[in-house]
């Protein structure tokens, strides 16, 4: 089995940041590199640098958008208006041989969220900048000769800040809300498995679950269960460029805990992500992904992003 060629997938079900709950999934369940994520076969390093883009500024209750023009102010609930996340994510990965490897993903975000208040009639704004909670993740997938498929295991930590508060308007200098912090407070345990292989000439196909589970709270806050999947197929014929197409779902539950917005967390999320990456050499490869929800439904009310756009570069050492 050969992954030459093969960028498409950093987790972000691992990478992508703590997601937002109480806005719903800050973006992108994405993978964007089979090579640094679980699917090496090759011993050695590998680093792989990514930026993501998205605008959650649409309203959305259950499985449909809310025209806020209709929504009365002042409100018995917050009304949100956009989060803005500009997202950068550094994975370090390391196989010391065909069976076993470990990944370090960081994740730096740039996140502006604007929102009404409940009981407020003018806005209020944030803007965060700062380090995400850091994930280690370790895979072993000597369960055949051609290890194709594997099992991951590791760890989120609390290394995101959780005390960010309204930089202006009406709630200046009140605490955000915890699903908008750059951190969730906890550490949560990561269990999956994931397999890949060719389905014809040229054809390359995988597929991943993957579980985030909290194991407390901080601070009177938890963040609820998450539960990622993803397929994908990438065509490998044509020289000096990849095409891949993947299907990414998120399920997450309810925060919960006395500083938790429990009515408006949870949520399931299904997009499409077409993407493409550049073979700039053996050892290095651009690449560029784009996301667009196909499915939607989310508990109370939340915002969501329309898309999504992903640019990354990976070093093989």
């Amino acid at each position: 089995m050969h992954c030459r060629s093969s960028l498409a997938l950093v987790s972000i079900l691992l990478t992508a940041a703590p997601a937002a709950y109480a806005c719903g999934a800050c973006g992108c369940t994405l993978n964007s590199d089979w090579a640094s994520q679980g699917y090496a076969v090759r011993p050695g390093w590998r680093f792989d640098l990514r930026s993501d883009y998205f605008n959650q500024d649409q309203l959305r209750s259950g499985t449909k958008a809310v025209d806020r023009g209709n929504l009365e102010l002042p409100n018995a609930v917050e009304v949100q208006e956009k989060t803005i996340n500009r997202n950068l994510t550094a994975t370090l990965d390391y196989s010391p041989n065909p069976d076993w490897g470990v990944t370090l993903l960081i994740p730096v975000f740039n996140r502006y969220h604007a929102t009404i208040a409940e009981g407020d009639t003018d806005p209020s704004f944030s803007q965060a900048n700062g380090l995400g909670d850091v994930r280690v993740l370790g895979r072993y997938q000597g369960f055949s000769d051609d290890h194709s498929f594997g099992v991951q295991f590791g760890v989120k930590l609390a290394t995101g800040g959780t005390r960010q508060t309204f930089n202006a308007g009406a709630q200046a200098g009140e605490t955000l809300d915890r699903g908008l912090q750059l951190g969730t407070g906890t550490t949560d345990l990561l269990l999956g498995f994931y397999a890949f292989g060719n389905i014809a000439m040229d054809w390359g196909v995988f597929g991943q679950v993957l579980l985030q589970k909290p194991t407390g709270e901080k601070d009177g806050f938890k963040p609820g269960d998450g539960l990622n999947a993803n397929v994908g197929v990438r065509y490998s014929g044509f020289r000096g460029v990849t095409p891949h197409l993947q299907l990414n779902v998120r399920a997450e539950g309810r925060e919960s805990g006395v500083n938790a917005d429990v009515d408006n967390s949870g949520a399931t999320l299904v997009y499409l992500s077409p993407g493409l990456t550049f073979n700039l050499s053996p050892r290095f490869q651009v690449y560029v992904f784009g996301q667009v929800p196909v499915a939607q439904r989310v508990t109370g009310l939340q915002i969501e992003p329309r898309w999504s756009a992903s640019l990354g570069m990976h070093w093989t050492f």
